[in-house]
């Protein structure tokens, strides 16, 4: 076995190598950019090497760099983890070099697999059943537009290196491909350095399972079972399961074997997952083989016992599969959720900023736990534009699928996060659907569950307000008692609207969740507060604040709210309040009266970025007429592409940058008059 290994990657996936590692007793070597100086993955490894700058161009793209500190540091084996180079043939090549293992398959399977069409092709000879499309070679526009009339819209471009979702566009009609083209390339040569793209009919209502295989260097290949990754946006996996709904043994097995002749075909060794789009008959096609461990295969651990990151360091060491196909054992049923810096609301787009509160409900990291966390932040961390938009995943297992259902809405429950924009609520919402809770599944349940995911509120608005006007008192509280400690009878100094006779009123401006209220409050005889806005009134009385154990900042209320009896917990930082009940979360604000524009909307429909990123396209020219909806520009940023729209028919008078260019959130980037 290994002694020292060196991990090419960060975030949550080298957190996640790292415990494995350490809890086998072998010593591992960390490699940073200069945003991840202070990251949770160098501190949990014994030795870590800086290798660059902020863009993973600069630092964790750069093989020669992280082959340097493997040498430097006498690390005898390179773990790439998921993302960035660990489907990178010329890297696992550059390390077998080097005389250094690379922990996942040999350079010849990543190169077979790697290209989605030579893939497809290489099935398509072993037998593989295939979407209809083309995978050819011939990249023009024109031809690549003719392939797309002769297999019949709806079709889907894919990037033949992608993955993650990266480089796919689905085009509905003729109209929309050369605009889906040029996007899809863009994005594939950004991510990939290669922008050559397949074309396949689009299944409809399709199902996304995956098989995950294991094979070593003496002959033996198996199957873990299956994961269903349907629930998508964007192509990118929101919520996975294992074992897949519905699945039967039989079909189970065709898929398993389907998967290991796959791996067999290319000479596979280590961990990779085989994906299948599945009709909702059972009928499934070949979609793409990804040659190393995938970001939900935590739910393959939940459902038999295994660390697949202990396999991949005993494959990559020469040690034979643990177990045969016979021994492999399924149990229960376990569920990840993605937890996103995203605002669902805005098409997902991602956000960033610091972390001010990250609480999760109580687990055991990388154990087969009831409830499971992986991260690589910590509260008090920065989601920077630099890299994807993942916190967290979430996993959480139970004797059947209603189990893990319901463990799953109790954890995100607990898990409060403020500071920017999330996906906690959206995924409650999603758990709770008809659709997901029924196992109705396919890759359209989000859109075809839209007005429950995106048009109710995330918490009811009086529990929201109760929540912000229980901490401005229980503050008020607080300030009374440190002013008047000098003289505790004296109420003249106290600021909590004390009245000598008669009730004691007050009146806030609050905004919850961008609307704006103006609330009264009463404190009743009974000691009971009355809180009225508009038409609403509402009767709230509670036990008073506690002290939220391990979360700086924060309160606990167990109040009764219109006769519900429930816990809130309010997170401020300011004069912005995060309410948190079992019901969901509201962000309330406290404008500032004195403060000029507190409360005004931010933006004021400029055409700028809409979050730090680089301008990749200009689709405009200085005089052109455009109409309301016209795409206009184009950033990049956490590796998503952004466009920018015409708000209004318009003439473009001024272009503001270039491509490119590095813009901040809020850069204007052209100036559009209005027709």
């Amino acid at each position: 076995m290994f002694q020292k290994i060196l991990i090419a990657n960060r975030g949550e996936i080298a957190c996640r190598v790292a415990t494995t590692a350490r809890r086998m007793g072998i010593r591992t070597v960390a490699v940073y950019s200069d945003a991840d100086a202070l990251a949770r993955h160098v501190q949990l490894c014994d030795e870590a090497v800086h290798i660059g700058g902020n863009s993973p161009g600069e630092s964790y793209l750069r093989a020669d760099r992280i082959l340097a500190a493997a040498r430097a540091t006498g690390a005898q084996a390179v773990h790439p983890g998921y993302g960035f180079l660990s489907e990178n043939e010329a890297f696992a090549q550059a390390c077998l070099d080097a005389g250094i293992a690379f922990i996942g398959p040999p350079p010849s399977a990543i190169a077979a697999m790697g290209s989605k069409s030579a893939a497809k092709a290489l099935m398509e000879r072993a037998g593989v059943p295939l979407v209809p499309g083309y995978h050819g070679d011939e990249q023009g526009a024109a031809f690549l537009r003719e392939q797309a009339d002769r297999i019949g819209y709806p079709v889907l471009i894919k990037a033949a290196a992608g993955g993650g979702g990266k480089g796919m566009r689905s085009v509905l009609q003729a109209a929309d491909f050369d605009a889906a083209l040029a996007s899809c390339q863009r994005e594939a040569r950004a991510s990939f350095g290669d922008d050559h793209v397949l074309i396949e009919r689009l299944v409809g209502q399709p199902r996304h399972i995956e098989i995950q295989v294991f094979a070593d260097a003496h002959g033996h290949c198996v199957h873990l079972g299956e994961r269903d990754c349907s629930v998508q946006r964007r192509h990118q996996k929101v919520l996975e399961e294992a074992p897949a709904p519905g699945m039967t043994s039989e079909r189970r097995e065709q898929m398993g074997q389907a998967a290991v002749a796959a791996a067999r075909s290319v000479g596979y060794v280590g961990a990779g997952t085989v994906e299948f789009i599945c009709e909702q008959d059972g009928r499934f096609y070949f979609m793409e083989m990804n040659t190393r461990l995938q970001v939900e295969h935590p739910v393959t651990e939940a459902i038999t016992g295994l660390d697949l990151v202990e396999w991949q360091l005993r494959v990559a060491a020469g040690e034979p599969l643990p177990l045969t196909q016979s021994e492999v054992r399924f149990r229960g049923h376990a569920i990840e959720a993605r937890i996103c810096a995203e605002n669902p609301a805005q098409g997902f787009l991602p956000s960033t900023g610091r972390l001010q509160v990250m609480r999760t409900p109580a687990c055991r990291a990388f154990e087969v736990a009831p409830v499971r966390v992986d991260s690589g932040v910590r509260e008090g961390d920065a989601i920077t534009p630099f890299y994807d938009s993942m916190i967290a995943k979430l996993i959480v297992w139970g004797e059947d699928r209603a189990a893990a259902l319901a463990r799953l809405d109790a954890a995100l429950a607990e898990l409060h996060i403020t500071g920017l924009s999330h996906n906690v609520g959206f995924l409650r919402r999603v758990v709770g659907t008809a659709s997901f809770s029924q196992a109705r599944l396919d890759t359209a349940l989000i859109e075809r569950e839209h007005s429950a995911l995106f048009e109710a509120p995330s918490l009811p608005i009086e529990l929201a307000v109760a929540g912000a006007v229980l901490r401005l008192r229980a503050d008020a509280a607080a300030a009374t008692a440190t002013v008047t400690s000098g003289s505790p009878r004296d109420p003249w100094s106290r600021p909590d609207s004390w009245r000598l006779h008669g009730s004691a009123r007050q009146h806030l401006r609050l905004q919850v969740d961008g609307q704006s209220l103006l609330v009264t409050t009463t404190t009743r005889a009974d000691g009971g507060l009355t809180l009225a806005w508009d038409a609403v009134e509402v009767e709230v009385r509670s036990s008073g604040p506690q002290a939220a154990a391990g979360s700086v900042g924060c309160e606990l209320f167990d109040a009764d709210v219109r006769g519900q009896r429930l816990r809130l917990s309010v997170h401020r930082h300011g004069r912005d309040l995060d309410v948190f009940a079992p019901q969901g979360h509201a962000r309330v604000h406290w404008p500032d009266p004195l403060r000029q524009g507190d409360d005004a909307p931010s933006g004021g429909g400029r055409l700028s970025a809409v979050m730090p990123g680089k301008v990749v396209a200009l689709l405009v020219r200085e005089g052109q007429q455009v109409k309301q909806g016209e795409p206009l520009a184009v950033t990049e940023a956490m590796k998503m592409e952004h466009t920018l729209t015409a708000p209004h028919d318009g003439t473009v008078t001024h272009l503001l940058c270039a491509v490119g260019d590095q813009v901040g959130e809020g850069t204007e980037l052209l100036k559009l008059q209005a027709a």
